[in-house]
């Protein structure tokens, strides 16, 4: 059986997500730019570095909006599948972005930890109160999005946002306590960084894990194999099922189901029966695009 074509409804999620994805890319600019400035002009370099991630976040935006774009492509000759892989891709490249970035601004505010230099200015405060509202909004957002289509690219693009809120939050914290502390504090906002850098990190990596499984065809979680099974042995005519092989590509899932059937049928009842075998599957879960049944006689036939 040939690959069936992905259904519109999902091809609309794809391009949902790259549109959030542009959406996202235009504020994580303007953000990016008015944090820079005002740790520039405020003295504090945990703005500063906050700006940094918000400005890797635009090509990491710029990642996810490729990368879905692609998976939204319908299958060709040479892709029988679809492109759907191209979103994982993209969603791992974006982690392994955090991840980087993470590392690079901690050495950083490790350095400065140890660079004496002024008390950061109250206006950032400000600032950064404006950062959180709107990231955690934009979080909140995407996050449902990349729920409702089960796309791993716009779940990463969402926690990227709210990796960015809490950023910006361990920023406030900082910038208040050196305000508070006075002289001596100078550097609390440089630990506020440090702190951020390690919530970046560890939410690169947990970004990541999903998005590689999802590119090494792991198995998907929860009771997918057991509702597949199920369906297939409701249908009349199929005796056993065997192996039930399932496989996630961008939005869509695709099965290997083997069935044991009477071995005395004809090849076109067997074909009939392959057929409700997969338009039962496909009822019971529309997120599988295709199933391809291997009909067999039963292990039970004499």
């Amino acid at each position: 059986m040939a690959p069936a074509a992905h259904p519109h409804v999902s091809t609309s999620s794809l391009q949902s997500g790259a549109r959030i994805a542009l959406l996202g890319m235009v504020i994580n600019a303007a953000l990016a730019i008015a944090k820079i400035v005002a740790g520039v002009l405020g003295n504090a370099y945990v703005l500063i570095a906050d700006g940094i991630e918000s400005t890797l976040d635009i090509a990491g935006s710029v990642v996810i909006w490729g990368g879905l774009k692609v998976a939204a492509r319908p299958p060709d000759e040479s892709h029988p599948y679809g492109h759907g892989k191209a979103e994982p891709v993209a969603a791992a490249i974006v982690a392994g972005g955090v991840i980087a970035a993470a590392i690079g601004l901690a050495v950083q505010s490790a350095r400065e930890i140890v660079t004496p230099h002024h008390a950061p200015a109250p206006f950032t405060l400000v600032v950064l109160i404006v950062v959180v509202v709107v990231k955690e909004l934009l979080y909140r957002s995407v996050i449902r999005l990349g729920r409702d289509v089960e796309s791993t690219a716009v779940q990463t693009d969402a926690w990227h946002h709210r990796s960015d809120a809490l950023t910006s939050l361990a920023a406030f914290v900082g910038i208040s306590i050196a305000l508070l502390g006075g002289p001596g504090w100078e550097s609390a906002d440089d630990w506020a960084a440090l702190f951020a850098c390690g919530l970046i990190g560890v939410n690169g990596i947990r970004l990541l894990s999903p998005a590689l499984h999802e590119i090494m065809d792991t198995a998907p979680r929860g009771g997918m194999s057991d509702t597949v099974r199920t369906a297939a042995a409701s249908v009349s005519g199929v005796v056993e099922v065997e192996k039930c092989l399932i496989r996630k590509m961008g939005l869509h899932f695709y099965v290997d189901l083997h069935v044991g059937v009477d071995g005395a049928i004809s090849v076109r009842d067997g074909h009939d029966i392959a057929h409700e075998v997969k338009h039962a599957i496909q009822a019971k879960d529309p997120r599988i695009a295709d199933v391809l049944v291997h009909v067999e006689p039963a292990t039970t036939d004499s």
